[in-house]
């Protein structure tokens, strides 16, 4: 089994707590060794699926909760938007969710999933599940130490 730190967060549905995921997300991967740009990215994907979740999960007045769930990896991090409020059952979520296809009709995904084309650009993997609330399951690489492949920057290698 693959070792691995897991981070769970629970916050009300509101939008002014989108800030706070944003400096988590920032801290843990700069903690990672993410460059600045993977780091911009990943700001950018978990506010457009935290911001979904505050959006359309919840009506005015109910109050629910959003849980995020970071795992960190050697390799990579996984990222989890939930707007059901619950706790993850890593493994269980892992099995159920699916790769979100760009075909899918939006509106199985609510009105608003726009988000879920910026954050599968931004994201190497993306996976939603969504029998019961919506949980988006977003995967970042972490950049091996190598030639890089797309700039002509050479990042130093061991």
């Amino acid at each position: 089994m693959e070792h691995f730190d897991f981070i769970e967060m629970k916050l009300p549905a509101k939008p002014e707590y989108v800030g706070v995921i944003r400096l988590s997300v920032s801290g843990i991967a700069n903690r990672m060794g993410f460059t600045y740009e993977d780091i911009e990215d990943l700001k950018v994907a978990i506010s457009e699926a935290m911001t979904n979740a505050t959006t359309h999960a919840y009506e005015e007045n109910e109050g629910g909760e959003v849980t995020v769930g970071f795992g960190l990896y050697r390799d990579r991090l996984e990222v989890m938007v939930a707007d059901h409020g619950g706790s993850f059952n890593l493994s269980e979520v892992k099995q159920q969710t699916g790769p979100y296809r760009q075909s899918e009709p939006i509106e199985n995904l609510r009105e608003g999933g726009f988000g879920l084309f910026l954050i599968d650009a931004l994201m190497d993997k993306v996976e939603i599940k969504s029998d019961y609330g919506v949980i988006v399951l977003m995967t970042k690489n972490l950049p091996t130490n190598e030639v890089g492949i797309d700039d002509d920057q050479i990042s130093t290698s061991q």
